[in-house]
């Protein structure tokens, strides 16, 4: 499992070499060089935003769909999403993401079963979205049982037995009309605006933690200053 958007390290990692206090101070010092809008902005977005749900994507290929699904978590608020690469790279395209992958963490996985396996461990439930299963609407999925990662198929083929068999729910979009399904990133928008805004309302502690959210400050503050860490490390040393 690697993380690689910008370099970013995970948040939930643990990190016994920093205290809060060592990211606040630094961050406190990065927001001289930067207008005070910009930092409000920051603020105000990462006040939104949520671990509480994440979304896994199975070998998506076509780029413009791996970049919506970038576009959407950020407009949405969701932090994290991850990505199966078992059959081909999750390779956004650069026009339609518009650097909106700097502001989350994306997780790449190398077989299905490693990500199902890491997300089950960090104690989400693992709901498949299909039309194929009489089960869970937008309306009627239980955002408050707890975390839970929407699983998205590929482009064609759906998603995997291996990852159908390991759900622990299922998720469908009601259709009225002819067409069965919907292309996976509409099915994504629909989903993601409708259980974030349904989070908000009724899952307490939906946002990140504290220490969660300092810290990812902590980089994009870094990311907007140009020559961020000569500057830290005139200020602070190595």
């Amino acid at each position: 499992m690697t993380n690689i958007a910008n370099n970013i390290p995970l948040i939930d990692l643990p990190d016994e070499e920093h205290t809060l206090a060592w990211y606040r101070e630094r961050i406190d010092y990065l927001a001289t060089f930067m207008t005070e809008e910009r930092f409000s902005l920051f603020e105000r977005t990462l006040s939104m935003r949520t671990k509480h749900l994440t979304i896994l994507t199975e070998n998506t290929f076509h780029p413009h769909n791996a970049a919506a699904l970038i576009r959407h978590c950020e407009a949405f608020g969701v932090q994290q999403m991850h990505t199966i690469e078992t059959r081909c790279t999750f390779d956004p395209s650069q026009n339609i993401s518009r650097g909106s992958d700097r502001w989350i963490n994306l997780v790449r996985h190398t077989s299905t079963a490693e990500a199902l396996s890491a997300l089950k461990a960090e104690g989400y439930r693992l709901v498949a979205t299909t039309p194929h299963r009489e089960s869970c609407t937008p309306e009627t999925f239980d955002v408050t049982k707890g975390k839970f990662a929407l699983i998205f198929g590929t482009e064609h083929a759906g998603i995997s037995d291996e990852a159908m068999a390991a759900a622990d729910e299922y998720l469908r979009i009601p259709m009225c009309g002819m067409v069965e399904s919907l292309n996976v990133s509409a099915s994504a928008a629909i989903l993601i605006y409708q259980l974030t805004q349904r989070t908000r309302e009724q899952v307490e502690g939906w946002q990140l933690s504290e220490e969660e959210h300092t810290r990812l400050l902590y980089d994009w503050v870094k990311l907007s200053v140009k020559d961020a860490e000569r500057i830290l490390e005139r200020k602070f040393g190595k």
